[in-house]
């Protein structure tokens, strides 16, 4: 009796061991948890637009966050683009502020595979907080630094990719690639992380390029003076600021 009742305690002990090992969901939503984790952040970046003749854009630009959802980011150089403001409640309540022509542009759901301003993010991925509730996830590889998820849609899901393969970062918990795949099974564009920082008690990318391989365009990246639970205020997140000349935040 004494020895079943070993036998049992080490069974139980190496399925509790094997039934302990992380799924792909599991890993998805820690990405997701550490992306999301601060309450809200503030941030200005430099964004250098790259064509396939190696010509640049640079933009300068400020983004306020609030939660997974409220984003607000406005572009303050050069000339062209200074005031375009663009405001994310969700990912099916978009707007876009053009000062030239004074207006405020709802952006549709039939448009969100769009380019943003010019770049290589498309408006889906400008809004892809919760990636978990539109994919499916397994684990294709892992060592001791790093696991690769297959991100595939749910059946359900109305997302503009077939499936991305993504490298996350054991120790941050963020991803170090993502590939995106379209519906046609063409790899189409790759996000490079090219520097992570911890500011405070989060983890953030400061550093990132998304290459389009189809166009041989590339859009990169650099955040710059990070601030992290500020509170900001929901008044922020609201079309009235769209057209706000100064924003005080």
């Amino acid at each position: 009796m004494k020895k079943t009742a070993i036998l049992t305690a080490v069974l139980s002990i190496v399925l509790a061991t094997f039934l302990g090992a992380e799924t792909g969901e599991e890993w998805l939503k820690k990405v997701e948890a550490t992306m999301n984790a601060p309450r809200d952040r503030v941030s200005t970046g430099t964004m250098i637009l790259v064509d396939k003749a190696g010509v640049k854009k640079i933009r300068k630009t400020k983004m306020w966050q609030k939660g997974e959802d409220k984003k607000l980011t406005r572009f303050l150089s050069p000339a062209d683009v200074k005031g375009v403001t663009f405001l994310s409640l969700s990912e099916n309540e978009m707007y876009l502020y053009m000062p030239a022509f004074h207006r405020i542009r709802r952006i549709a759901s039939s448009a969100k595979n769009e380019n943003f301003m010019g770049t290589d993010f498309t408006y889906e991925d400008m809004t892809m907080n919760k990636m978990s509730e539109k994919f499916n996830a397994k684990i294709v590889k892992e060592d001791a630094d790093t696991v690769t998820l297959e991100l595939t849609p749910k059946p359900d899901a109305d997302v503009s990719y077939s499936k991305e393969i993504m490298v996350i970062d054991k120790k941050t918990l963020l991803p170090r690639k993502i590939d995106f795949y379209n519906k046609a099974g063409e790899l189409e564009k790759t996000m490079t992380v090219l520097e992570t920082k911890k500011v405070g008690k989060y983890w953030t990318i400061t550093h990132m390029v998304m290459e389009n391989h189809l166009t041989k365009h590339k859009t990169e990246i650099i955040t710059e003076d990070i601030k992290f639970d500020v509170g900001l205020p929901d008044k922020l997140f609201t079309r009235r600021m769209l057209k706000k000349r100064h924003i005080k935040y």
